[in-house]
C-alpha cells in the first residue's frame, strides 16, 4: 500500500512541524490509520490513531495536546500537527495503514518514513 510522509526535518525545541501522508491506491477514508514513530535504536511507538470514519481518535500519552492527526479526504491525505515540540519526539515518523494500538510490537514500516529532529 503505497504512503509517502514528508513534512520531516530540523526544529527547535517548541516549535512545530506537519507531517503529511499521501496514500495511493485507495481511499485513506476506508481505513482506519495510524502514525507510528520508530526511536534511534529502539522499538515502535503508536503515536496517533483515526478509525475509518474519521470521527474517533487517539494519542499517546505522550503527545497528548500537543499533536493532532487529520485528514483530507479529497487529497487523500493523513496529516499530524506536532506543536510544542520536545527533544524526546525525534524520531523516524510512519503512517501505516489500521490500527496498531494493541499490535505495535508486530509493526513494521512499509514506507520511507520522515525523520523529525528536535535540537534545544
Amino acid at each position: 500500500v503505497p504512503l509517502v510522509e514528508s513534512g520531516g526535518g530540523s526544529v527547535q525545541t517548541g516549535g512545530s512541524l506537519r507531517l503529511s501522508c499521501a496514500a495511493s491506491g485507495f481511499a485513506i477514508s476506508s481505513r482506519a490509520m495510524s502514525w507510528v514513530r520508530q526511536f534511534p535504536g529502539k522499538g515502535f511507538e503508536l503515536v496517533s490513531f483515526m478509525d475509518a470514519s474519521g470521527t474517533w481518535v487517539a494519542y499517546a500519552d505522550s503527545v497528548k495536546g500537543r499533536f493532532v492527526i487529520s485528514r483530507d479526504n479529497a487529497k487523500n491525505t493523513l496529516s499530524l500537527q506536532m506543536n510544542r515540540l520536545k527533544l524526546e519526539d525525534s524520531a523516524v515518523y510512519y503512517c501505516a495503514t489500521g490500527d496498531w494500538r494493541t499490535a505495535i510490537s508486530t509493526f513494521s514500516p512499509r514506507s520511507q518514513g520522515t525523520q523529525v529532529t528536535v535540537s534545544s
